[in-house]
């Protein structure tokens, strides 16, 4: 058990505890190995609490506490790797409403995404994760469902999903769909059966609670700005949104509700839906009584009450619950979205002897160290190397990774690296490169393999995502409306949700305006999830970090007898290659000068130990 007598390595040592000062280290932009260090263990907490006077010992009982919650440690990082077809797929994520429209009324659709199979095939992908296609207001883009057994009408039908699940298993890949299960939208009729009825069997499936005063409940915060509870004057109620007011979190304590959603979980794969992305998975647990959140620790995670529910009491038993009564019946696939969960927590959910979840998102590798979102500044490629080798040298052979740097809810990652596009073509490929031959699945997000940018938005009336909105309502208060447009269009969820370029073009191309561009990005493509497929290697091999020397990242991947190195140029400077005699360079093919790396290259080499020159 910590106490205010154990150490920063203790804290350091548990799971929690790991998370936590992992999160505290990026945001102070400190190095995580100091964490590891001999003086690390010789600070104690309660010495720490005399230094660090804007944080009282209310904070740290409330850490220690947090901490203490979680008895069981990570498991091993060693032992041999269990073989499944998820890790050696590659999943392209399809946001479907901006992904192909067939009928051209500006939206995607159903239809389109069959008409695209071929093309995803040819690209190489095994697996399609569908963005939330369910009826719904469309508060935020769909992930606020009203109802779950009902195709949104933009999209298509019930038969249209049947026969596009069709479609993609004739040519022999997997369907993941979008589960939005930590709430629904307020116009489901069970939160309007809640809302309207005391005595409703629903009125528990929500947090709902009676309306005294103008006081909530508690003092969280939801992630889409402002306070986390909604008024509901004619009933006098308040009730619980993490997210946006029209997202109503759900009360998974209730096991009628459990059940109701373990069900609907079923029918999907019943149907022959092959497992599920399961969205912000890690909230559905929350501490009982909903206390109030520490204000100082609220202000480090980012949010006021997160420690509450960020990994909440029961969300290892609601998770194997899931898995126990759907995915391992059906033989499918989980990969869950985990917000606040870090290396530690993410194992905690994802070992492989744990029953939880296959696979988790984690968004530490999304942002530069001490940077948000929603700042306009250059992501460090250097930094990234620091935090991914930590992963694959420490999240071990029981636990798989996902990789991935752009989806739904953030800007292009190549747009972060460098606002000229000077090097565009260079980074895509650069990140291409590493995502494909690093340990763990690739998941593509649409149109990372045309090399799309960044939206060049100039109004504020041109972005549609409720997040953005609701921060720049908030930001205008206290900035001027220039300054918060330029907040909001650095982060953004739009960027990555304008429609994709190519119709009114044939469907093995692009329009004319991006067509040499974008299939030259696809050929990238093509080859290096071939070189992938084809190599062992690249997937179950070992990882070892040869050089991370300033703007450098070398590293091995090593499998029976093939030995793969990829060689990185993290800048836009020229960098000296280095030379492996013993080895063929597979990816590119060719190269305007053997001794220098320039901007943004990357190589990889490969040996056959069987065939090895003497």
């Amino acid at each position: 058990m910590v106490t205010l007598d154990s150490s920063i390595a203790d804290i350091y040592a548990s799971p929690v505890g790991h998370d936590v000062l992992t999160m505290a280290c990026h945001y102070a932009k400190i190095p995580t190995w100091i964490l590891r260090t001999p003086l690390a263990k010789t600070i104690k907490i309660k010495s720490l609490s005399r230094f660090t006077k804007d944080l009282d010992e209310n904070f740290y009982q409330t850490l220690i506490k947090m901490i203490n919650a979680e008895q069981d440690t990570p498991p091993s990082i060693d032992g041999e790797i269990k073989h499944t077809w998820w890790k050696e797929a590659v999943f392209y994520q399809i946001y479907p409403r901006t992904f192909m429209d067939s009928n051209h009324d500006g939206i995607g659709d159903l239809q389109g995404i069959i008409d695209r199979l071929d093309y995803l095939k040819d690209l190489g992908v095994d697996a399609l994760w569908l963005s939330p296609i369910y009826d719904s207001p469309l508060d935020d883009n769909g992930y606020d469902i009203r109802d779950y057994y009902k195709i949104h009408e933009d999209l298509g039908t019930m038969e249209d999903f049947k026969r596009l699940l069709q479609e993609v298993h004739k040519r022999d890949m997997k369907l993941i769909m979008d589960l939005v299960v930590n709430h629904t939208s307020d116009e489901h009729p069970w939160f309007q059966e809640a809302l309207k009825d005391p005595n409703s069997p629903y009125r528990n499936y929500y947090f709902l609670y009676p309306k005294d005063n103008d006081t909530p409940p508690n003092n969280w915060e939801s992630f889409f700005s402002g306070s986390a509870w909604n008024k509901y004057e004619e009933e006098k109620l308040w009730g619980l949104h993490l997210f946006s007011k029209k997202q109503m979190d759900l009360n998974w304590d209730n096991p009628d509700l459990r059940d109701d959603i373990i069900r609907m979980i079923n029918d999907y794969l019943d149907l022959g839906v092959d497992g599920f992305r399961m969205d912000v998975i890690n909230l559905i647990s929350k501490t009982k009584g909903l206390p109030d959140g520490n204000v100082k620790l609220g202000k480090m995670m980012g949010y006021c009450g997160i420690e509450h529910y960020f990994y909440g009491p029961h969300l290892h038993e609601y998770l194997r619950e899931i898995h126990e009564k759907a995915f391992k019946p059906h033989n499918a696939f989980s990969v869950g979205e985990v917000p606040g969960l870090s290396m530690a927590l993410s194992q905690m959910v994802t070992s492989d002897e744990r029953g939880e979840l296959d696979m988790a998102f984690s968004f530490d590798l999304l942002e530069s160290p001490g940077h948000t979102r929603y700042e306009d500044y250059r992501y460090d490629l250097n930094a990234y190397r620091d935090q991914i080798d930590e992963w694959m040298t420490q999240y071990g052979n029981h636990c798989w990774m996902a990789l991935f740097y752009n989806n739904h809810d953030n800007p292009r990652m190549v747009s972060k690296v460098d606002e000229t596009h000077q090097y565009d073509k260079q980074i895509e490929t650069l990140l291409a490169i590493m995502q494909m031959t690093l340990k763990g699945t690739p998941f593509i997000y649409q149109g990372d393999e045309m090399g799309l940018t960044n939206y060049n938005f100039t109004s504020i009336n041109q972005i549609h995502d409720i997040e953005g909105i609701n921060l720049y309502h908030e930001l205008i208060k206290t900035m001027s409306e220039e300054d918060a447009f330029a907040i909001i269009k650095a982060g953004t969820r739009d960027h990555t949700r304008m429609m994709l370029p190519w119709n009114k073009a044939p469907k093995e191309t692009m329009g004319s305006l991006y067509q040499d561009a974008h299939v030259s990005m696809i050929q990238i493509y093509k080859e290096l999830i071939h070189l992938r497929k084809t190599h062992q290697s690249l997937i179950y091999g070992t990882y070892h970090c040869l050089s991370s020397q300033h703007n450098t990242y070398i590293y091995e991947r090593s499998y029976k007898n093939e030995r793969c190195i990829i060689e990185c140029n993290l800048s836009n400077t020229v960098l000296k290659a280095h030379h492996y005699p013993d080895m063929q360079r597979i990816f590119p093919r060719k190269v305007e000068n053997t001794k220098t790396l320039g901007p943004y290259e990357a190589r990889i080499y490969m040996m056959d130990t069987n065939h090895e020159s003497h």
